[in-house]
């Protein structure tokens, strides 16, 4: 069925029918949230009359969208929320923490050179001891690692003139996860494309997608990063395609609805690369051989916002092409992560208990390997499961006969 194009202030199609709280994961976790539709559209109408009016209830809501998946009328329940924080949240609502938490790539600029000093401390007991008394920042939560050298300086070194002897080739916007933390997404990327036939250029002038500063209230940041991005992919030739899920919806749905920039010019041209693979298999332009001796149980977990782009069968279809691949998919449920919510000390119990269903599952499954297509899932289920976890990108290059 075709997305209805409505506006996030377009307040009228809500049917009031609280479909939206009933599948909240937060409002069944947390008695002070009263729920999507009171703090999205009726609060909307009140803010509409007086901008003073502000709940900071807001401040609870995960930005998963499972509400705008729900809603029977298309309202765009999650959008009205994240808006309303961008415009009247105030100053007072960023302190240090969270400009610190939201600024991915700034943090990991001054991280990378030394990863090893920085991830030895980070996970001290009294260095999270300070963290969560002096910023804020929950003791308790596990911090993802820094890499040693960034994904674009290895590419610079190992693989940047090997592209050009192919004769297609697409672009590729790693991000901040894939550049700081795991290169090695961005280098099975690289693998996998050129298995295939295709060379992999860097988007030039790329910057951080901005999710995690627009959920934090950073509107001018975001809107900052988001206009630049869009100006580095309308320049670029060709394909731009993605391994992360929130930064593709970011910059597909958000740039638009919440920052309020015409990202119509790289519409067309952008995509997550598991989409853009399963159309060319699926086509005949691409032929996917598998080697026999690859078997495995995996268990798959549909992030948030690629459910919100309804975007995990392409995922869950190129994974049961592997032959020796037992895969189980697991009903949606948040992880409770929410990018940097369950960093914070305030809200890291309600990520646990948001993130509890899906850890239950996981471990009931009983398999191998876990699938899912966000880094913030990844590190949520690798810490609270002890489940090792993987891009579908990264099991498909493990997969294939290269």
């Amino acid at each position: 069925m075709q997305e209805k194009n409505i506006s996030p202030g377009n307040l009228e199609q809500c049917l009031k029918c609280n479909i939206c709280t009933e599948v909240c994961p937060m409002a069944a976790n947390n008695p002070i949230y009263p729920g999507p539709k009171k703090a999205g559209p009726d609060g909307e109408r009140y803010r509409l009359k007086d901008p003073a009016y502000y709940d900071y209830a807001l401040k609870y809501c995960l930005n998963c969208k499972r509400c705008e998946v729900s809603c029977p009328s298309g309202v765009k329940i999650a959008d009205i929320i994240l808006k309303a924080k961008l415009s009247y949240g105030g100053k007072s609502a960023h302190p240090l923490r969270d400009r610190m938490l939201a600024s991915t790539d700034f943090m990991g600029k001054l991280a990378v050179p030394f990863s090893p000093l920085v991830n030895g401390t980070l996970g001290l007991k009294p260095v999270k001891g300070i963290l969560n008394a002096a910023f804020g920042i929950s003791g308790e939560r596990t911090f993802p690692k820094y890499a040693g050298q960034t994904f674009v300086n290895w590419y610079a070194k190992n693989a940047k003139e090997q592209q050009a002897k192919y004769s297609k080739s697409v672009t590729y916007f790693h991000g901040c996860y894939v550049n700081y933390n795991y290169p090695q997404l961005g280098k099975d990327v690289i693998t996998l494309l050129n298995s295939l036939g295709y060379g992999v250029n860097l988007l030039e002038g790329e910057s951080c997608c901005g999710v995690a500063l627009a959920s934090n209230g950073l509107a001018s940041a975001a809107k900052r990063h988001a206009a630049s991005n869009i100006q580095a992919m309308a320049a670029a030739k060709g394909e731009i395609i993605s391994s992360s899920s929130s930064c593709t919806h970011n910059i597909l749905r958000e740039y638009p609805e919440v920052l309020e920039l015409d990202n119509q010019a790289i519409v067309p041209k952008f995509s997550m690369l598991v989409k853009w693979l399963y159309e060319r298999v699926e086509s005949g332009e691409i032929t996917l051989k598998f080697k026999p001796s690859y078997h495995k149980k995996i268990v798959y977990h549909t992030p948030c916002h690629l459910q919100r782009l309804g975007w995990q069968i392409y995922s869950i279809s190129l994974l049961k092409m592997i032959p020796g691949v037992e895969l189980i998919v697991l009903d949606q449920n948040c992880c409770g992560i929410a990018g940097t919510f369950g960093f914070k000390k305030e809200y890291y119990d309600y990520s646990q208990a948001i993130g509890s269903k899906l850890f239950k599952a996981i471990k009931a499954a009983n398999a191998e390997l876990v699938a899912t297509d966000c880094e913030t899932c990844k590190w949520q289920i690798e810490m609270s499961t002890g489940m090792p976890v993987a891009n579908p990108i990264s099991i498909l290059a493990e997969a294939l006969e290269i």
